[in-house]
């Protein structure tokens, strides 16, 4: 929705100063002391005025004023009942008012509940689930859950509206290392403890206890932001159903052969202490050296990045030195070969020999390998890391090298990297290396390099391949199975980026870590089977069973022990967030046990979502789905955009940019918007910077809008693109439409008065006057545009056909066109006609919007009467409009357009003289048809036109009187505004030679192209036609053009 704003002059310069008027001429002097004496007779009104009224009426009255304009909107509706809207309809919109108590008494009856048919069975009108993306309990709601809700919302109500049974299922992630980290960081915040000093049962208990907490905030807001979720199925990932369906997939991908145990390079977050999977790792592009802070090293430490490292390795028993490059410098401490080319003659005396570590007893073989090694590039050879570089571990399975780890989980390094270096923080054993390659006389150079560097998504800390013994599972056949059905046409991804998206990841998708070392999450149900007196190792896979319990664990392991005395030792870790979110739409139908539920509801419709987490989450879904279920676990993807700040900028805590929907709804000043910055766990550095930023956007602080203008303006925002810069004041400007609807309302109400009754069915009368075909038609074409644009899930076209019915044709056209239809003077049937039409479009404008507006729709239609037999409880269970036959008018919408057309180019002309008042309108016209159409509509546009005194429709050009401004609308209709003496003539005749030259070379070309030899046979008929009917036009307004221009220079 667009703002006001000013608008320049077309040139861009001052005022000249001659235009100014002369402060020391006569008729000036006396304008400003009439002006003076004005303003002294206020000035002494305004006194006597003080003088009788005492101070303290005056206080008192002040006071009274004040608190009758801020005393805030108290719900005294009873929670669960329905309000009471006897009263009459409030002075002015008020969104918090508007919107109380309709959501509880939504859920006390039941509403959101799916409405089944009476054999129990989904209705034979369709069916329609969403599984609600379950918000983590990591912390509130921020504007993207808003966005999320708009969408998802505005397609359940719709599909209810439509008839069909529907499901919108909510619920809630355990988010296993981020909710870990917040409780962690506050716990520490808090009173200076770690989880190992509350020990892992109680921390689970402390975590807990936050999510309860922040599982209330979340449902709070998704109450507020109207979300009809059906709240009785509300799921939690680790409830003990869906840990049940954690278990079974484990048990089940592990008996399949999909899930298995290995010792692989992970990435290892320092910061975090636990394993991530390849898509909560970022990749930060360095064009350069670059000097960059590490969380867990002190602020003012800076470590160098973008940089490659050269030194030299001492060949055993030789002089020679073999120079490699790399830019871990640290890493060669884990060094355990260097590979060259096969075919590189530099080094073919070297094949088979062995370098010298200069730091730690070990030899270091050479070996030949053409994969790993470009001859071309740099010197040819390449140290191997096997334990800490993923394509040295390729190169270290291909040799058989020793795997050699020196790195602790805290990320200092440990004996392996040698006496000289154990215990070093690794970036602090970084610099070491280098100053001791230096000491050695083996370093080379250093050299800006650009390149990645890996980035915890969580934490910010760079990440560390490192060997860990894991639980993975063998992505490569669930993915084909995926691309082979989506491909199959068994799942629709829109928008079709994101297709492409999926197919890329797909067809290149690596096997998948799901250990994470942490204590919140679901424990891995597999167990370590130690063997009395046998030596293992817990990194084999081997000697491990999985369970659905203990029991079953228990009757696996001895099987293995084959009847010696064992012990059973559960894996410590937990699993990854997603491998439990990846069975979210089955598991929480009652998976995998077979019930009503899943056999109703599953698969789903739709899962909605951003393209951001496809990957992460859309995915495995799938994937999972299809290998659990045999099922595409929904039909369709859509992906909706991520929300930026109104400068493009991602929404971060410590840019002060995040948005919790609740201070949208509400409104929120400054400074409790910087008060809320001391909830999180950011430093006061960050809160200081936090707080710059919040100043800046939003120096007034937020002001309220309400859910109906957030949620409207959210989908508003929603056209296909992938991203979003949010403005708040585009927001308030929805706002503002809802005032528009409540006004137009309350003021329709008035014409619907006592004795108004509705008609049985909303098929026209007959009795329609031309504006009411019209809006009937205009109605008509915005609840097509409307379905087809929410089946297309193009959001911001179906909202804009809602704002442009209500606000440009319902508001500003038939309301205001209807007031004389609905005088005292006007005929019962007119009337009447009116009145029904006006219900119709209220009726049907309503819900049109409720899929986008739920409160103030349910608020206005309640006060509507009902027509016979119709005792719908709720706006969300009425019938959404489609399109009827009966309502298309195309003869009546092209007369009243073109009327329209003639009322908004008077209003423009009369605008143009600045005419407020009294304006005299003269429509002229050619033929009997067109003057008995525009005879007809004088009432309207006359009601149309603020400040018109009469409309005149003649045919005679000559009995229009001299001195009017004329705009030519077609080839027999002419529209001319009164403006003598209103005028500067000299300045009116150069316009008219002015548009006169533009009209007359224009008409000179068409001319031109007619009078073409072969015109007739090589123009398409279509096109002669259309170029006929311009000419005529212009024909018509050089004439007007010519008169008119004759009239201002008789007055002369």
């Amino acid at each position: 929705m667009s703002q006001p704003s000013e608008t320049p002059s077309s040139t861009g310069t001052a005022t000249p100063a001659s235009d100014v008027p002369n402060p020391n001429s006569k008729s000036a002097a006396k304008k400003e002391a009439k002006r003076l004496e004005k303003e002294a007779k206020l000035a002494a009104k305004v006194a006597k005025v003080a003088a009788t009224t005492p101070a303290g009426e005056k206080k008192a009255k002040a006071e009274k004023e004040k608190k009758e304009e801020e005393a805030p909107f108290v719900n005294n509706t009873p929670k669960g009942q329905k309000k009471d809207l006897s009263e009459p309809m409030a002075s002015g919109y008020n969104p918090i008012a508007v919107e109380s108590a309709w959501y509880d008494w939504w859920l006390a009856e039941g509403f959101f509940k799916p409405a089944l048919g009476p054999d129990g069975l989904p209705k034979p009108e369709g069916l329609f689930v969403i599984p609600a993306p379950p918000p983590n309990v990591t912390g509130s709601l921020h504007i993207g859950h808003a966005l999320t809700t708009a969408i998802q919302d505005a397609l359940i109500r719709w599909n209810r509206m439509l008839g069909k049974t529907v499901l919108f299922s909510p619920g809630f992630d355990h988010a296993g290392i981020s909710t870990q980290s917040v409780v962690e960081k506050r716990l520490y915040k808090s009173s200076g403890k770690t989880r190992h000093d509350l020990g892992r049962e109680k921390f689970i208990d402390t975590v807990m206890d936050w999510k309860n907490d922040y599982q209330e905030r979340i449902t709070n807001q998704l109450y507020r932001l109207g979300g009809s979720y059906d709240w009785s199925r509300a799921a939690f990932t680790m409830s003990p159903q869906l840990s049940k369906a954690v278990i079974e997939n484990f048990c089940r991908l592990h008996e399949d052969g999909i899930l298995y145990r290995a010792n692989r390079l992970v990435n290892w977050c320092v910061q975090l202490n636990t394993t991530l999977s390849n898509l909560e790792v970022d990749q930060k592009q360095l064009t350069g050296r670059t000097l960059l802070n590490v969380p867990g090293y002190d602020a003012k430490e800076k470590f160098e990045f973008g940089v490659i490292t050269s030194f030299a390795y001492p060949i055993e028993g030789s002089d020679e030195k073999l120079i490699v490059a790399t830019t871990r410098p640290e890493t060669m401490l884990g060094d355990t070969a260097i590979a060259v080319h096969p075919n590189d003659p530099r080094y073919t005396h070297l094949h088979g020999k062995f370098a010298v570590h200069p730091f730690v007893n070990r030899r270091i073989p050479i070996v030949t390998d053409d994969i790993a090694v470009d001859m071309e590039f740099g010197t040819g050879a390449v140290k191997i890391t096997p334990a800490h570089d993923p394509n040295d571990y390729e190169v270290g399975m291909r040799h058989k090298l020793e795997f050699i780890n020196i790195l602790n989980d805290n990320g200092t390094f440990n004996a392996n990297a040698g006496e000289r270096f154990k215990g070093m923080k690794r970036f602090h054993a970084r610099v070491a290396v280098v100053q001791a390659l230096k000491d050695a006389g083996l370093y080379v150079e250093t050299k800006d390099n650009a390149m990645q560097i890996p980035i915890c998504s969580k934490s910010g800390d760079v990440i560390e391949p490192v060997l860990k013994p894991q639980w993975w599972v063998n992505c490569k056949p669930l993915a084909e199975e995926a691309i082979k059905r989506t491909r199959a046409g068994e799942l629709i991804i829109t928008p079709k980026q994101s297709e492409a998206d999926w197919y890329r990841w797909l067809e290149n998708i690596q096997d998948w870590c799901i250990s994470r070392q942490l204590w919140w999450g679901h424990r891995c149900p597999a167990y370590f089977v130690r063997i009395e007196g046998k030596e293992q190792d817990s990194s084999d896979g081997a000697y491990w069973v999985v369970g659905r319990n203990l029991e079953e664990a228990t009757e696996r392991a001895h099987k293995l022990a084959g009847g010696a005395k064992f012990t059973l030792e559960q894996d410590e870790d937990v699993l990854d967030t997603w491998f439990s979110s990846g069975l979210w739409p089955f598991s929480i139908m009652g998976w995998p046990d077979k019930t009503l539920d899943y056999e109703r509801f599953y698969p789903a419709s739709i899962l909605e979502t951003g393209w951001d987490i496809l990957f992460f989450w859309v995915a495995r879904m799938v994937m999972l789905g299809i290998r659990l279920t045999g099922k595409m676990p929904f039909q369709e993807v859509l992906c909706h955009a991520m929300i930026r700040d109104a400068h493009g900028r991602k929404m971060s805590k410590s840019l002060g940019n995040v948005i919790d929907p609740l201070d949208v709804i509400q409104g929120l000043s400054l400074e409790k918007l910087h008060e809320k910055l001391y909830e999180g766990n950011l430093d006061e550095k960050e809160i200081t910077k936090a707080k710059a930023g919040q100043k800046k956007d939003f120096p007034k602080g937020i002001p309220q809008c309400g859910t109906d203008a957030l949620r409207f303006a959210l989908c508003a925002y929603s056209g296909g693109g992938r991203d979003i810069n949010l403005e708040i004041l585009r927001v308030e400007g929805y706002r503002k439409f809802c005032n528009k609807i409540f006004n137009a309302t309350k003021f329709a109400m008035l014409k619907l008065d006592q004795t108004f009754t509705p008609e049985p069915s909303s098929a026209p009368t007959g009795n329609e006057s031309l504006v009411e075909k019209w809006i009937l038609h205009k109605l008509n074409v915005a609840t097509e545009e409307i379905n087809r644009q929410l089946t297309d899930r193009n959001f911001m076209a179906a909202t804009n056909a809602a704002y442009n019915f209500w606000l440009y044709e319902l508001c500003d056209v038939y309301i205001e066109a209807m007031k004389p239809m609905t005088e005292p003077s006007a005929s019962a049937t007119t009337r009447v006609s009116a009145q029904q039409t006006l219900y119709t479009c209220l009726d049907n404008g309503l819900r049109l919007l409720h899929p986008f507006m739920p409160f103030v729709t349910e608020e206005l239609w309640q006060r509507l009467p009902r027509r016979a037999n119709d005792s719908t409880p709720s706006i969300m269970l009425a019938k959404f409009p489609v399109q009827e036959k009966e309502f298309i008018f195309e003869d009546a919408v092209q007369q009243f357009d073109l009327v329209f057309n003639a009322i908004r180019t008077s209003r423009s002309l009369a605008a143009s003289y600045n005419l407020q008042s009294d304006i005299q309108t003269f429509i002229h016209v050619q033929t009997d048809s067109e003057a008995a159409l525009f005879k007809s509509q004088i009432p309207t546009m006359i009601t149309l036109t603020k400040g018109c005194k009469s409309v005149e429709v003649v045919k005679d050009v000559s009995t229009i009187p001299p001195g009017c401004g004329s705009i030519v609308l077609t080839a027999t209709v002419g529209v001319h505004v009164l403006v003598r003496g209103l005028i500067d003539l000299d300045v009116e005749i150069a316009k008219c030679d002015k548009k006169l030259d533009l009209a007359k070379l224009n008409l000179s070309k068409i001319q031109k192209i007619e009078s073409q030899a072969d015109y007739e046979d090589t123009v398409p008929a279509n096109v002669r036609l259309l170029n006929e009917e311009k000419r005529k036009t212009l024909e018509v307004e050089v004439s007007t053009l010519e008169l008119s221009k004759g009239m201002f220079a008789q007055l002369k």
